[in-house]
């Protein structure tokens, strides 16, 4: 990675676990300071403290959660001091399933709050300094599924294609700058949130192989695809037109009740 171009400080909003915590990593490895932001606080201060020893950089973290509307403000208190050149917005995992109009009303805002408001609020505030800057980069974070609606995901698949649109439309703005934007779309990866729903990782992607991947795509926005031509083919299926409700129908994944999960969120 090219520290000079999007260093010297990168923010991993999510980034205590899986893709995250690869990405802090990665970044540390290249010699970027990092300030990794999630909910849970023990294992924020535990990498934040393995990179520190490990890497030698700095490391800041800060326990926030993502579904409230002051998140940007919290975060800000530990980063408007700093030269940050690299936003990685990471959050938003799914654990939940359930027909929308059975929905407590308080998961579906906190999967709008966490995936399209505060997505939409640090990449404006974080993005804004980065365009002041003239050089750096934005990875937004999304997944394979928001090229299609899906029963018992309706918030999930929606909130998802807002991030691949808004990533688009910003990187399509920043074409003739130095700032690099990506939408990378996550498949089935072996993250800790999958693997507490119970379900078989053990032919995911590797959360390390998913970080590497964007990295090396960095400048190959708008939009990566990680799991290779399966991925793409799968895309491509869930974005056709014609026959729509076959292909939402297609896309039908198991009620939450009947998933092999081992615990609840």
């Amino acid at each position: 990675m090219n520290l000079e171009k999007y260093g010297p400080w990168a923010l991993i909003v999510g980034g205590s676990e899986g893709i995250g915590a690869a990405f802090a990593r990665k970044l540390a490895a290249a010699k970027f300071n990092v300030v990794i932001v999630a909910r849970k606080p023990g294992p924020l201060e535990a990498l934040a403290q393995e990179i520190r020893e490990t890497y030698g950089v700095e490391a800041r973290w800060l326990s926030v959660d993502l579904s409230k509307l002051d998140a940007v403000d919290k975060v800000r208190t530990v980063t408007d001091d700093i030269d940050v050149g690299f936003l990685i917005y990471n959050a938003g995992a799914n654990e939940f399933r359930s027909d929308f109009l059975d929905m407590d009303p308080a998961i579906y805002r906190g999967v709008i709050n966490i995936t399209v408001v505060n997505q939409a609020e640090f990449t404006r505030h974080y993005g804004g300094l980065i365009k002041q800057r003239g050089h750096g980069a934005i990875i937004l974070a999304g997944s394979s599924s928001n090229f299609c609606g899906a029963a018992t995901l309706g918030p999930y698949t929606a909130a998802k294609s807002f991030s691949r649109i808004l990533t688009e439309s910003i990187w399509s703005e920043c074409r003739d700058t130095e700032i690099d934007v990506l939408h990378m779309s996550i498949g089935y990866t072996a993250t800790p949130a999958m693997q507490r729903l119970g379900l078989d990782t053990s032919t995911a992607q590797a959360p390390e192989d998913a970080a590497q991947e964007a990295l090396d795509n960095i400048e190959n926005g708008p939009l990566l695809l990680l799991g290779g031509q399966k991925a793409l083919d799968l895309a491509v299926k869930r974005s056709q037109l014609e026959n729509r409700g076959a292909v939402v129908q297609s896309f039908a994944t198991p009620r939450r009740e009947n998933m092999p999960h081992t615990s609840k969120a």
